[in-house]
């Protein structure tokens, strides 16, 4: 007895179990999308190692350009206020030139007279000191410089025989103490004024 001849084999692959040709595209495509996913996986790992990490914040400083030499210069001292003292002293300005040479002028009438009223004004140092001494009697002389332009350049005492300096010191500061008086003929002149000191009446 012969056995049923066999059914022949089915075209079809059971479920499930690719065909053999379309595995082969399918691994090819797999293995692509891996290479492109790791490609891409790379060029991101290597674009995040070059960005640097972020730096604390620190303050720039103002870029606005600036001019160097008015900011170079320091800023002055604070002025420091000081309580008044009163008003300040007087400054009386007497020139230099004209009382270093010999002094060759001729005094003028209205000198003379100036430097006799002052002669006058020393009676009261010789007054003073003779309520102390009443005895007290001499003569002094003052040496008086003028300038060309009439300005006091010295007064000094040229001689003293009364035996009292604080008469002698009072009668030169009489004169110092005008500054000013008319001017000479000619330069500088220097005058000696005699003064005579006595009781009165005597």
């Amino acid at each position: 007895m012969s056995s049923p001849p066999s059914s022949p084999p089915s075209s079809r692959r059971p479920a499930g179990v690719p065909e053999s040709g379309n595995a082969k595209y399918a691994v090819i495509a797999i293995v692509l999308l891996l290479g492109a996913g790791g490609l891409y996986a790379w060029r991101s790992a290597s674009n995040r190692t070059e960005v640097p990490a972020p730096s604390p914040s620190v303050p720039v400083a103002d870029s606005t350009p600036t001019n160097p030499k008015l900011e170079d210069i320091p800023l002055p001292p604070p002025v420091e206020e000081k309580p008044e003292a009163g008003p300040p002293p007087r400054i009386v300005y007497v020139p230099s030139g004209g009382c270093e040479a010999k002094c060759t002028g001729a005094s003028p009438p209205e000198l003379v007279q100036a430097l006799q009223v002052r002669g006058q004004q020393t009676r009261r140092c010789y007054n003073s000191a003779l309520a102390q001494d009443s005895s007290l009697k001499g003569h002094v002389t003052i040496a008086v410089r003028i300038a060309p332009n009439g300005n006091l350049c010295s007064a000094n005492i040229l001689s003293n025989d009364m035996g009292s300096a604080g008469v002698a010191a009072c009668a030169a500061n009489i004169f110092r103490a005008n500054s000013s008086y008319p001017a000479p003929h000619g330069g500088c002149a220097e005058v000696n004024v005699p003064l005579a000191f006595v009781p009165q009446g005597q």
